[in-house]
């Protein structure tokens, strides 16, 4: 093979070859941060990957919000009109944060099917709600009424 062709040939392939260690690294990095979203009902179930970081949300239900008198530590539950699921906090809780909203929480669950919380996010105004959640919501309620249930959207 020609010298020139030969030098060529390994330029192109060790552009190639950091190329393809590039997009694995990106890629693995991505999959490291995929928060996936788990409505209460598929949590009660156990389909949400215990010791893995997911995005669980619906409705907290009224009377179930519990505050820690020495610290910063909040229990309270999510309802998705179907199955409950409890969810801990340790924060300052949004100033939007109210009993009967729609929210959403980040964390992981323990093996007591607790979500254990690092963030949770409230609503920031009356109309608008996370597709996923209202799409939770409206299965359970179509599901409790015993309405054929939708495909997701």
């Amino acid at each position: 093979m020609n010298p020139l062709r030969k030098k060529r040939l390994l330029i192109i392939l060790a552009i190639l070859a950091g190329v393809a260690i590039a997009v694995g690294l990106a890629l693995s990095a991505l999959q490291q941060n995929i928060n996936l979203f788990y409505t209460p009902t598929q949590i009660a179930n156990g389909e949400a990957p215990a010791d893995t970081r997911i995005r669980a949300g619906g409705m907290v239900e009224k009377g179930s919000l519990k505050r820690s008198g020495d610290s910063l530590d909040v229990e309270f539950v999510v309802s998705d009109f179907v199955k409950n699921v409890t969810i801990r906090y340790r924060g300052i809780l949004p100033d939007l944060f109210r009993e009967g909203q729609g929210i959403v929480a980040l964390g992981k669950l323990n093996s007591d099917g607790v979500l254990i919380a690092d963030e949770v996010l409230a609503k920031h105004d009356e109309n608008y709600m996370p597709p996923e959640a209202a799409y939770a919501l409206e299965q359970g309620k179509a599901g409790r009424a015993g309405e054929p249930q939708k495909g997701q959207p």
